[in-house]
C-alpha cells in the first residue's frame, strides 16, 4: 500500500519531537497538506481528514508550540532526503544544490515580517509590487527516472523584521547560514541565479569546502593574472603585481578560433548545438582564479556562466546551471499544489502595518512584543517547513515506488509522458484516493490510524467517506 511507503519515510522524522502527541499531530497536519484539495491554511487540513471542528484550535497551538524543534526537524528531513531517495544528483561525486529567493503575497495588516516588495519579472503575470514575505529557500537536485525534480530542504523568512539595529546581515549572508543549517556533511555545489554571484556568498562556501555555479550579468568583468618577471629582473619593492590586462567576459566569445561547439547539455533539449569558450580569469570580488564559460545559445543568446571549482568541465557547468529552473518548478508545486505558504496566523497584539510599511524595527518594542513576533515567524516557518517535507516526499514517492502510484492514481491527465516519473500532483491525488484504505488497515500504522479515527467527525460528507 502506498501509505505504508509514506508512513515508513515520516516515523523517520519523530527525533525534531519532544512528546509523542507532538508526533502525531505533525503527522495529522503532512496528510491533511497531501491529500487536501483547496489551499485555504489550516482549515483545508480540517475538511481534507474530516476531523471535528474543536481541533482546528489544536492545529493552531500545534505550529505555535516549541514542542516541534524546527532546527532539528530541518536536519532530520535533510538526513531523510539523502538516505531515501536513490537518485541524488551529483556532479564529480558532490551532490548539487540549488537556492533561489520566493516572495509570497500576505494581506494581513497583523502578520509580523509582511512588508511592501518589489517584484522582477519577464513576463507581465505579476504585480511590480506586492506586500507578503520575502523567503529563501535551498533544494537538493534529484533523478527519478527520465525527470529531475528539486527537492526542497529548507525555506525561511529573511526580511520584514529588524530585532536589533545593530544587525547588518544581508540576504546573501542569510543564504549562507541557511545553507550552513542544513548541517551538510560532504562538500557540494551550490547552483543560484547572477544576484548570489558575489564575493560574500564565494567565501561563505569556501571556507567550508563549497563550491558555487551561477550565472554572471552581461557587464562582467574580469583579469587575466599577471604575467611572471622576466628571469634576472631585479624584485621590485612591495607586493608582486597580481591582476594583469582586463577583459570583458562576453569578449571571450569574440576570439572565434577559440570557440568550441557541442551537443547541448541543457535539460530538454535534443538537436541543439552550442558554442562555448572557457578561460580561468582572475575575479576582484574574491581575488582568486575563477572558472568562466561564455556561450552562445542558438535561441537563448549569449549566456555568462562561472564556477569556483577550476577543475570542472565547461559542459558540465553549463548542465548543472541549466537545472537551476527546478527550484522555482518546485516553488509552483509547493505553491499550489501542497499549499505550503499557506498560512494565515496572524497576532492579536501586533501594531497594524501600514500599506507603505518596509522593514518592521522592533528594538524599541518591549521583550513581550518581540517573543511574540518570535513566535509567530516561528509558527510560519513550521507551517513552511512541513509543507516542503510533504511535498518532498512526493517526490521521494514517485521516484522510488512510481508504479504503485499510477495504480492508485485512478484519474485522467491530458498528456501522459511514459519515462517520466509521477508529478507532485499526480502522487497526492495517489495518496488521497487510499486514504480510507489506510484508515481501514489497521495493523499499517496502529497508533497513527485510531489517533485520527478518534477525532474524525461523522456527522460530515469527509469522515464518512474516509471511514467507509
Amino acid at each position: 500500500m502506498l501509505w505504508r511507503h509514506w508512513w515508513n519515510l515520516v516515523c523517520q522524522l519523530r527525533p525534531a519531537c519532544s512528546r509523542r502527541r507532538t508526533f502525531l499531530w505533525m503527522m495529522t497536519a503532512l496528510a491533511g497538506m497531501t491529500v487536501r484539495t483547496d489551499l485555504r491554511g489550516v482549515t483545508s487540513i480540517v475538511r481534507a481528514l474530516g476531523l471535528r471542528p474543536i481541533y482546528y484550535d489544536r492545529i493552531l497551538d500545534f505550529f505555535h508550540s516549541s514542542a516541534l524543534d524546527l532546527d532539528t526537524l530541518t536536519r532530520t528531513w535533510r538526513n531523510l532526503v539523502f538516505k531515501a531517495h536513490p537518485g541524488i544528483l551529483r556532479v564529480e561525486g558532490r551532490p548539487v544544490l540549488v537556492g533561489d529567493g520566493i516572495k509570497v503575497a500576505k494581506a494581513g495588516r497583523k502578520m509580523p515580517a509582511v512588508k511592501k516588495l518589489h517584484q522582477e519579472s519577464e513576463s507581465n503575470t505579476k504585480p511590480e509590487y506586492i506586500f507578503g514575505h520575502s523567503c529563501q529557500a535551498v533544494a537538493v537536485l534529484a533523478q527519478a527516472l527520465l525527470s529531475v525534480f528539486a527537492i526542497p530542504l529548507t525555506c525561511r523568512i529573511h526580511e520584514g523584521v529588524v530585532f536589533s539595529n545593530r544587525d547588518q546581515r544581508t540576504l546573501l549572508d542569510k543564504m549562507i547560514l541557511l545553507i550552513d543549517s542544513l548541517g551538510i556533511p560532504e562538500p557540494f555545489y551550490f547552483v543560484a541565479d547572477a544576484y548570489y554571484g558575489t564575493g560574500r556568498i564565494i567565501r561563505g562556501l569556501l571556507a567550508q569546502g563549497n563550491h558555487l555555479v551561477t550565472r554572471v550579468k552581461s557587464n562582467a568583468v574580469a583579469w587575466y593574472p599577471a604575467p611572471p618577471p622576466p628571469p634576472g629582473a631585479s624584485r621590485r619593492r612591495g607586493r608582486p603585481r597580481k591582476y594583469g590586462n582586463k577583459i570583458k567576459v562576453s569578449s571571450l566569445l569574440k576570439k572565434v578560433d577559440r570557440l568550441q561547439e557541442a551537443a547541448s547539455p541543457i535539460y530538454g533539449e535534443k538537436d541543439v548545438t552550442i558554442q562555448w569558450v572557457v578561460a580561468d580569469l582572475l575575479w576582484r570580488p574574491v581575488g582568486t582564479l575563477i572558472r568562466f564559460v561564455a556561450v552562445i545559445h542558438p535561441h537563448r543568446g549569449v549566456i555568462l556562466l562561472m564556477s569556483t571549482d577550476l577543475n570542472l568541465a565547461p559542459l558540465e557547468i553549463v548542465r548543472i546551471y541549466g537545472l537551476r529552473f527546478k527550484i522555482e518548478v518546485s516553488f509552483k508545486q509547493a505553491l499550489h499544489v501542497i499549499g505550503a505558504y499557506g498560512y494565515h496566523f496572524w497576532m492579536a497584539a501586533m501594531t497594524p502595518l501600514r500599506r507603505v510599511s518596509g522593514n518592521q524595527y522592533l528594538h524599541r518594542k518591549p521583550k513581550s512584543y518581540r517573543d511574540g513576533v518570535r513566535r509567530k515567524i516561528a509558527a510560519y516557518h513550521r507551517h513552511m517547513q512541513l509543507g516542503l517535507i510533504a511535498q518532498g516526499l512526493l517526490q521521494i514517492l514517485s521516484a522510488t515506488v512510481p508504479q504503485t502510484i499510477w495504480r492508485s492514481f485512478g484519474s485522467w491527465i491530458r498528456t501522459l509522458r511514459l519515462g517520466l516519473a509521477p508529478s507532485e500532483q499526480v502522487a497526492a491525488i495517489a495518496l488521497r484516493n487510499t486514504l480510507p484504505d489506510f484508515l481501514a488497515d489497521p495493523d499499517t500504522a496502529s497508533t497513527f490510524v485510531k489517533f485520527l479515527q478518534d477525532r474524525i467527525d461523522l456527522s460530515r460528507a469527509e469522515g464518512t467517506r474516509l471511514v467507509a
